[in-house]
C-alpha cells in the first residue's frame, strides 16, 4: 500500500492520528528527503517492527538533548514539530540493530504523548505549507538556486549534480526543504526551517543560511588560494636560488660570494660597536648598503671595501688625556733643548692659555728656521710634555694637494691623504701634528 502511494504524490498519503516517534539528537528530517539510517536498541527495534507490521509510517522529532539508547524521552525533551517518514526498506543486521531506507512525507506537530508502549508514541496533527505564488516567490527561488549553485561549486563535499537538481524543482517549499537538507548548517537552524510553514519566509530563511555558508566557503577559498600562492612563490624563489647557486659554482663565484657576506657582516658589527658620530655613521651605513648590492668581483666592490676599511679603523673615539702641567712642560723643554728661549716661552704661553681655557681653539704654532735647528725636536717635546702622540708629516717636494687631503674615489687606487693616514698610525684622535 505504502509503495503504491509513494509512487504517486506524497501529499496523498494519509498521516494517522497516532505515530510511533523516533527522537534522535542533531538530526532533522524534511519532507521529500530520502536517507539511510541505522538504529540500535530494544526500544527502537520494537518501534520499527510495529511500524513494518502496520502502515510502515513513523514520526521523526529531533531531541533537545542527548539521551541514552534505552531512555524514553519526555514531552519537553523533544521538538514538537517533526516529519512523518515512510520505511522504504529495512534489514536487521544484528541483534537489536537495523538498517533502513526512509523517505520524508510531511510535517506534523505533536499534541501529546501516548503511553502504553515501550517506545515513544504521540498524537500528531499534519501540517500543510502556506501556498506562495507570484513574482517575488519566483525571484526568491531564482536567487536561492543561484546561491546554492555557487555553494556546490565551492564545496568539495557536494556533487555538481545537486546544482542541476535544484534548478529542476519548481515547487518553492520543496526547493527550500531540499537545499536545507544538503546545506552545511547546524541542527537548530535546520529545525527552525522545518518549523516555518510560510513558504515565503522559509525561502528567505534558507537564503540567509545559504548566504552565510557561501561567505564561509568564499573566505576559505580565498585563504587557500593565498596560502597556495605564498607556497608557490616560496618554492619558486627556492628553485631560483638553487639554480643561481649552481650557476655561481660553475663560474667559480660561489665561494667569493660567501666570503663577501662574511666581510659585510663584519663591517656592520664594527660600525655598530664603534659609536661613530651621526654624520660618519650615516655615511658608513650608506656605503655598506651599496657594498651589499655589489658583486665581489666588481671594481666598485674593492673601492667601497677599502673606504669602509678606513672608516672602521680610524680612532674615532680614542684620545689621550692632556697633562697641562706648566712646570713639567718647562722642565721637558729645558731638558731637551739648550737655548731657544724665545721659542720655549711661546710654547709655554700657548700651554698656559690651553690650561686656563681648555675649550678655546688655539692658534697654530709655526716654527721657522733652517734644517737642524730643532724645529721637529720642539714638537716632540711638546707632545711628551702633554702626554700626546706625535705625528710628523714631511711636505718637502709635495706639489699635489691631493697628497694631503686625499684623492677622489673615482681614481683607481685612491687613498686618503697623509693627515688621515697619520691619524690611523697614531691610533689617537688628538695627536700633536707637525
Amino acid at each position: 500500500m505504502i509503495e503504491q502511494q509513494l509512487s504517486g504524490e506524497l501529499k496523498d498519503i494519509h498521516i494517522p492520528d497516532v505515530l510511533p516517534v523516533l527522537s534522535l539528537f542533531n538530526l532533522v528530517v524534511y519532507p521529500h528527503m530520502t536517507f539511510p539510517l541505522e538504529v540500535a536498541g530494544e526500544r527502537a527495534i520494537n518501534l520499527i517492527d510495529e511500524a513494518m507490521a502496520d502502515d510502515r509510517l513513523i514520526g521523526f522529532a529531533m531531541a533537545k538533548k542527548l539521551l541514552s539508547v534505552n531512555e524514553l524521552p519526555l514531552y519537553d525533551d523533544i521538538h514538537h514539530v517533526g516529519t512523518a517518514v515512510a520505511i522504504l526498506k529495512m534489514a536487521k543486521t544484528a541483534e537489536n540493530k537495523a538498517q533502513m531506507l526512509l523517505q520524508g512525507i510531511s510535517r506534523f506537530t505533536i499534541t501529546e504523548l501516548v503511553e502504553g508502549k515501550p517506545y515513544l508514541r504521540a498524537k500528531v496533527t499534519a501540517l500543510a505549507d502556506k501556498e506562495a505564488k507570484g513574482i517575488k516567490i519566483e525571484a526568491l527561488m531564482a536567487n536561492l538556486v543561484n546561491l546554492f549553485d555557487r555553494v556546490v561549486k565551492l564545496s568539495p563535499f557536494l556533487p555538481q549534480e545537486f546544482g542541476i537538481l535544484a534548478t529542476a524543482i519548481k515547487e518553492p517549499g520543496a526547493l527550500a526543504d531540499m537545499i536545507a537538507t544538503l546545506i552545511n548548517a547546524n541542527a537548530q537552524e535546520k529545525q527552525k526551517v522545518l518549523e516555518t510553514l510560510d513558504v515565503r519566509k522559509r525561502l528567505e530563511q534558507v537564503t540567509r543560511v545559504v548566504s552565510h555558508q557561501l561567505e564561509i566557503l568564499e573566505l576559505g577559498n580565498k585563504i587557500q588560494t593565498q596560502v597556495k600562492d605564498d607556497l608557490d612563490k616560496g618554492q619558486r624563489e627556492y628553485f631560483l636560488r638553487q639554480q643561481l647557486k649552481a650557476i655561481k659554482e660553475e663560474l667559480g663565484e660561489g665561494e667569493g660570494e660567501d666570503e663577501s657576506k662574511v666581510e659585510i657582516e663584519e663591517y656592520r658589527i664594527k660600525i655598530e660597536e664603534m659609536g661613530l658620530p651621526e654624520e660618519a655613521r650615516k655615511e658608513a651605513e650608506r656605503e655598506l648598503g651599496r657594498l651589499s648590492r655589489m658583486h665581489p668581483s666588481s671594481a666598485e666592490f674593492t673601492v667601497a671595501s677599502t673606504y669602509l676599511d678606513w672608516m672602521t679603523t680610524l680612532p674615532w673615539n680614542k684620545s689621550t688625556k692632556d697633562n697641562l702641567d706648566i712646570k713639567k712642560a718647562r722642565k721637558v723643554l729645558d731638558d731637551d733643548h739648550y737655548g731657544l728661549d724665545k721659542a720655549k716661552k711661546r710654547v709655554i704661553e700657548y700651554l698656559s692659555v690651553r690650561k686656563l681655557k681648555p675649550d678655546t681653539k688655539g692658534p697654530i704654532l709655526c716654527f721657522a728656521g733652517p734644517p737642524g735647528t730643532g724645529k721637529t725636536s720642539l714638537g716632540t717635546s711638546i707632545a711628551r710634555a702633554l702626554g700626546r702622540k706625535f705625528i710628523r708629516i714631511s711636505l718637502g717636494g709635495v706639489r699635489d694637494e691631493a697628497e694631503i687631503r686625499g684623492h677622489r674615489r673615482t681614481y683607481v687606487g685612491a687613498l686618503p691623504g697623509r693627515i688621515i693616514q697619520s691619524l690611523r698610525r697614531a691610533e689617537s684622535n688628538n695627536p700633536v701634528f707637525m
